[in-house]
């Protein structure tokens, strides 16, 4: 008996050391695409280094779909762990990795050994069903196979809120045809109108109040007048608006059940978010009329409108865990046009593609509709599988970029950052080009650079080259510091020039193109503007730099040889534990020279406030308000001042006016109102300002106040 007690107690010991075993071993797992364009190439990501060798001694090695050897230039690059193809003819590939391609094998396995993958001339639409459902079945083999959750799917998703821009001319969003001037929304691309939370046609003011979309009567400013309130439905939350000549287009959020047709039981018909968009005749605004309502499954990328064509892209995320339980659930994603009746319609098949270089759970859909007949032409909706995050448009072209994940070298990290953890910014960046030819959206090219964008301004396109700026890495990251590049790539998404490893240790705060020259602020400890020289693509050159204290988040041109940053004031202040720390002041703006492009200035700064003082316009470009004509700039400002202590204090809310020339900064009004309060108040807080004619306009949730452009008194004021 004693002996079959030491028997037992020995099995359960070789079981504890073989389980224990069992975790120590890490599983390595590959990421890459399904889908791969014959010019661009195809990549093959691993989570842990292969031996340097690997490829030489065909550990690693290529065959076609009958797995027949292919003799094919593949790449090793420096991190170990990333395997480029960079040349590939059209047909079907199989990647076979062998264990003793790994480096330390010991205690590593491989999740999967094959990984198989297209290569085709130009990407093509699915023909049906099975064929989406084998890229959802590889991206969940993937998922399951990956210790890194997030690089794939929808926790890969960066934040997509844009921010930073130009003006545009008023006629780009004018409603009524009324020929009194009147503000625009601050746009990055002349003759490109953004989504903004109020639109003006110079005689009615359109603005979102929480649930509500408000018309107001601005045509005598010293007597406001409510107009009508368009409540839309209870369930939908308007987010933005556009103005089409007579037509008002409000695009909000909405949640509820999607009555389908099909598969799907009625009682268990799935809920979806979608964006939802709703047309109306505002040719008499006091009397505006629904005219329709169309929306497409997912959230709200964003939207552009140009030469009456309303463009938009939202981002979906079908359920495909579904898949796995056995259920037939329905993957493509759900459109929707009251012209056609209440009920949601699937997507067809062949209004579906895989972009390439990407393995995203997600789809990109992008629609358009020809704002001329807005009541009968059709909404044209394209799907792409593939995420997507920020989004920048010209007339011609749609660019949409998604996180491409990038194995992270253990030896060049902190030991104190986790290896399991999906960091979006040392992620590189898909583009995705696509040629707009009014409601026809095509799919041109694809590229991916090194590093995360932070937003729209950090893209741009100049006599047919596209140009983009990044940073890799992360700031706090002492032993691979962040850095930051500019790439310039032609109108076939190839790479001809770059710029790269700019101010190691920082990251990216603004960035602005003004025709051949590009402008970059970086921080950490100062604020380095970068003066870029991008006039001959393939050889873009550093002329100057300055350095000076706090950072600017929203650079904007003032003429060709000024600009101006829109940001935050900083001090150093030594701290307890001895080490000097970065304090974050007021609003700061800086007027900057740059007309000697080897030496820029900052020729005259204006702070507003202590720390805790804060404007929108450090978030969201459309803040900003501008007057050419009398050089007049404008933006929401909550103030705070310091106290004794490291405490702050609320002093006040409300908007402040400048004059900005080139000789300098000047404040021509303060439309500061004081206030005992602790915080500022949601319902009172300016959201935007305008002008119409001589009179300005400030615009919150509960009311609108109207002042004189020229003596900035108060005329008069509408609650709501």
């Amino acid at each position: 008996m004693k002996k079959r007690s030491l028997w037992l107690v020995a099995a359960a010991l070789i079981a504890a050391i073989g389980i224990g075993f069992a975790f120590m071993i890490d599983k390595v797992s590959i990421s890459a695409s399904s889908i791969a364009l014959a010019e661009q190439g195809w990549r093959a990501n691993f989570s842990s280094e292969l031996h340097p060798d690997a490829i030489e001694k065909g550990h690693v090695y290529l065959t076609d779909a009958e797995e027949t050897p292919v003799d094919v230039e593949m790449n090793l690059l420096e991190n170990g762990k990333t395997l480029e193809i960079p040349e590939i003819s059209i047909g079907q590939y199989i990647l076979h990795v062998e264990k003793s391609a790994i480096k330390g094998k010991f205690l590593k396995s491989l999740a999967s050994k094959k990984v198989e993958f297209s290569v085709q001339e130009e990407i093509t639409a699915l023909s049906n069903e099975e064929e989406l459902k084998a890229y959802f079945k590889q991206l969940l083999e993937l998922q399951k196979n990956s210790e890194r959750y997030g690089a794939f799917g929808e926790g890969s998703g960066m934040a997509t809120e844009e921010s930073g821009a130009s003006e545009s001319s008023a006629a780009d969003s004018a409603g009524s045809g009324e020929s009194r001037s009147h503000s625009s929304t601050n746009n990055q691309v002349e003759g490109v109108d953004e989504a903004d939370l109020v639109k003006t046609d110079g005689s009615y003011i359109y603005s979102i109040s929480d649930s509500k979309v408000l018309i107001t009567d601005a045509r005598d400013p010293e007597n406001l007048a409510a107009g009508n309130e368009l409540l839309v439905e209870p369930e939908m939350y308007p987010e933005q608006l556009f103005l089409s000549d007579n037509t008002l287009i409000v695009m909000g959020s909405q949640y509820g059940v999607a009555r389908t047709e099909g598969k799907v039981d009625a009682e268990m018909a799935p809920h979806i978010s979608m964006t939802t968009v709703y047309l109306y005749d505002v040719s008499d605004p006091a009397s505006p009329q629904f005219l329709r309502k169309v929306g497409t499954e997912g959230n709200l990328n964003g939207a552009r409108l140009t030469d009456g064509i309303l463009y938009y892209v939202t981002n979906v995320y079908p359920e495909i865990w579904m898949m796995e339980e056995g259920e037939d659930v329905e993957l493509r994603p759900m459109v929707f046009d009251s012209k056609n009746g209440k009920k949601f319609s699937a997507l067809p098949y062949d209004r579906i593609s895989i972009l390439p270089g990407t393995m995203e759970g997600s789809y990109s859909l992008v629609s358009a509709i020809d704002l001329a007949d807005p009541k009968e032409n059709e909404l044209s909706t394209e799907g792409f599988l593939g995420g997507s995050e920020q989004l920048y448009m010209t007339k011609e072209n749609l660019y949409l970029t998604a996180s491409a994940y990038v194995p992270m070298d253990e030896e060049e990290t902190d030991e104190n950052i986790s290896m399991d953890i999906w960091i979006p910014q040392l992620a590189n960046t898909e583009v995705f080009k696509f040629a707009l030819n009014k409601t026809d959206i095509t799919f041109l090219a694809s590229n991916e650079v090194k590093g995360s964008l932070l937003n729209q301004f950090s893209m741009d396109e100049y006599n047919g080259f596209f140009r983009i700026v990044t940073t890799e890495g992360v700031a706090w990251d002492e032993a691979s510091p962040s850095k930051n590049h500019l790439f310039i790539l032609d109108g076939g998404m190839q790479q001809v020039g770059s710029v790269e490893d700019l101010a190691k240790g920082e990251r990216i705060y603004s960035a602005r193109f003004m025709g051949d020259k590009a402008y970059m602020v970086t921080f950490k400890e100062t604020d380095p503007l970068f003066v870029i020289d991008v006039a001959v693509p393939s050889s873009p050159e550093v002329m100057g730099e300055l350095k000076i204290p706090g950072f600017s988040n929203y650079l904007h041109p003032l003429g060709e040889d000024h600009l101006i940053g829109f940001g935050s004031d900083t001090k150093v202040e030594s701290s307890k534990e001895g080490e000097a720390r970065v304090v974050t002041g007021g609003v700061k703006i800086s007027l900057f020279d740059v007309s000697d492009f080897n030496n820029p200035i900052e020729k005259d700064t204006e702070v507003i406030g202590g720390q805790g003082t804060s404007s929108a316009l450090q978030y969201d470009h459309k803040a900003l308000f501008t007057h050419k004509e009398k050089s007049l700039f404008g933006f929401p400002v909550a103030l705070y001042r310091e106290t004794n202590g490291e405490y702050i204090e609320f002093e006040g809310e409300g908007a402040m006016i400048y004059n900005i020339t080139p000789d300098g900064i000047e404040q021509t009004a303060n439309l500061i109102k004081e206030s005992s309060a602790q915080y500022e108040d949601w319902s009172s807080s300016i959201q935007r300002i305008i002008y119409i004619d001589d009179s300005l306009f400030t615009i919150a949730h509960s009311e609108i106040k109207s002042y004189d452009l020229n003596t900035f008194k108060i005329l008069d004021t509408i609650e709501y």
